[in-house]
């Protein structure tokens, strides 16, 4: 029984990795078949495929030379999916500049043992060297 077309968008094409990877080894160029094979290391049948899935949504256009199928990224394509993500940049780029300013404001805040003027009391003793010194003043070391 054969499998239902489960990429039909370009987001959904774009989710598999390896097409993520022939369209950065595109670039703003073309490339055939042949080249891609050889940068990317993929069998030829392989490549074939996710070209193919490529060109059924859109995502990059084929041009015959001869022999030669030469392919590139159809940027237009690809505009509503970055247009899309854009307005999640902004909503993150915000969340992390109003981290920023937290993250500033808790780094200016000063408990006193932090500042240098009020270095940490020598005076206080280490909870160890408490129990020691309560122990010798009852004279019982189990129990302080």
């Amino acid at each position: 029984m054969a499998r239902a077309a489960t990429t039909t968008d370009a987001l959904s094409a774009l989710a598999e990795p390896r097409r993520r990877h022939i369209l950065d080894a595109i670039g703003t160029g073309e490339r055939t078949v042949n080249q891609l094979v050889e940068v990317l290391g993929l069998e030829q049948p392989y490549v074939s495929k996710h070209l193919r899935v490529l060109r059924e949504v859109q995502v990059v256009s084929v041009r015959d030379d001869g022999r030669q199928r030469w392919y590139r990224v159809n940027g237009q394509a690809l505009r509503p999916i970055h247009q899309w993500f854009a307005t999640f940049e902004r909503t993150w780029n915000q969340r992390f500049d109003q981290l920023d300013v937290v993250l500033d404001d808790l780094s200016h805040e000063e408990t006193p043992h932090e500042h240098p003027d009020h270095p940490q009391s020598s005076s206080r003793p280490e909870p160890a060297q408490s129990q020691r010194d309560a122990a010798q003043s009852t004279g019982d070391p189990d129990h302080p």
